[in-house]
């Protein structure tokens, strides 16, 4: 068949590949001026199995209502009269229930091991480099109450399949000797041996001269997907405006879309609701002066909801959540929160008066569940909704929507749509 890719982020990408392994001729369009551009861009560079837990966990509701009005805040809800924002508030209340967490974890859990599997097996194949880490992720936490609620937890991740322990203070520094310097009392850790980091938008680039090389999958940029063609139960063609505004009709058997945040706009005018909304994350990223000084391992710091990756002679350094609709700007307060937690930890070895900032939308659902699967119509595919966790769980997902557009059931247990 004929499948367009609507989006070339790390998603749309890992689509496109394993759409072209299965024999499909695929097209992959995008409005900007390459792959990878916008969320993909600048992430915070995990491959978190080892965090399946959903944003919304029966603990949420009350740390939401205690961070309102901080601009320092971890995840701060800025209220707007848009009533898009109240409907997706009020659903994310809903999944906070116990028995929606669990099951939700669960989903997640399970799409994430198969896509760190698919990961790696592309890797291997395709000899990628993207400044990958596969040293695991450590969890560190600063507060006690909420590190037993982690061990807890950790039990119910441990009994589906992830492999993760509890760390003493020795077992700790000799995984990160760098953490010496740390200002910041740590009261205990997680480490997730099997998760990984590495840059997603130099592994979107790579993929991307693999699909050429490998499938001579097209490319198209710079053109925006203005709307839909068709009547009844399937999608004919799709209207596109190119960069000097000429409008065509593009045809083919099927389409994907791997849009992002965007994905409820675009299917709005054709009776498709999709509950993706945009949430804004930070990141920094700042010169390695000293390697012997700086993190090499992954870290997430818990409490101070942060994340760092080494990405070659940097730090990526990436947090906080901010619900503000399409905005994305750079807020210089919220960055500069984030630099100073970090410092707390690793004080020397890095460069932080030259972090570059940026700011991108994460496409959440109020479950953090990915919307994967068919609509309504016979002939659109949706690979969506991935939220935080996008560089994750993209293997995955693309290798299971492969093989929903083939007529074929996925290798993952997971809720499709």
């Amino acid at each position: 068949m004929k499948v367009v890719v609507i989006g070339a982020g790390v998603v749309g990408m890992t689509t496109a590949w394993f759409l072209a392994k299965r024999g499909h001729e695929v097209e992959v369009i995008d409005q900007e001026s390459g792959s990878g551009l916008v969320t993909s861009y600048a992430n915070g560079g995990q491959i978190s199995v080892s965090q399946s837990e959903p944003w919304s966990n029966p603990g949420a509701p009350i740390k939401v209502l205690k961070w309102l009005g901080r601009e320092d805040a971890p995840l701060l809800f800025r209220m707007r009269a848009d009533l898009k924002q109240w409907a997706w508030g009020l659903r994310f209340l809903l999944e906070c229930f116990p028995g929606r967490t669990k099951q939700n974890m669960l989903d997640i859990l399970k799409l994430g091991i198969y896509s760190r599997q698919c990961l790696q097996e592309l890797r291997s194949s395709e000899r990628l480099e993207y400044h990958q880490v596969t040293k695991g992720i450590l969890q560190i936490h600063t507060d006690e109450a909420e590190f037993e609620t982690a061990n807890l937890r950790l039990a119910s991740l441990m009994e589906y399949g992830l492999d993760m322990s509890v760390c003493a203070p020795e077992d700790l520094l000799r995984i990160e000797p760098a953490l010496r310097q740390s200002s910041v009392p740590i009261v205990g850790a997680t480490y997730a041996a099997d998760d990984e980091s590495g840059d997603a938008h130099l592994f979107t680039r790579e993929l991307e001269r693999a699909c050429v090389s490998r499938f001579d999958v097209a490319f198209t940029y710079d053109t925006k997907l203005a709307g839909f063609v068709g009547s009844g139960n399937a999608v004919s063609g799709i209207r596109l405006i190119g960069k000097d505004g000429e409008v065509a009709t593009k045809h083919a058997d099927a389409y994907v879309m791997a849009t992002g945040s965007v994905t409820d706009a675009l299917l709005r005018p054709i009776g498709l609701s999709v509950p993706i909304f945009p949430v804004k994350g930070y990141s920094l990223t700042a010169p390695v002066t000293d390697p012997s000084l700086a993190p090499t391992v992954c870290i997430t710091d818990e409490n101070g909801k942060v994340a760092m990756s080494r990405l070659g002679n940097f730090l990526r350094m990436a947090g906080t959540a901010e619900l503000n609709g399409f905005d994305r700007s750079i807020n210089d307060e919220r960055c500069e929160g984030i630099i100073k937690r970090v410092k707390k930890l690793f004080p020397q070895g890095v460069d932080y008066g030259h972090a570059k900032k940026w700011a991108g939308l994460r496409p959440m659902t109020p479950s953090s569940v990915p919307m994967v699967g068919g609509t309504k119509f016979s002939n659109l595919y949706l690979n969506s909704g991935h939220g935080t966790l996008g560089w994750t769980l993209a293997c995955g997902s693309g290798a299971a929507i492969a093989d929903i557009v083939s007529g074929e059931r996925p290798e993952v247990d997971f809720s499709f749509i």
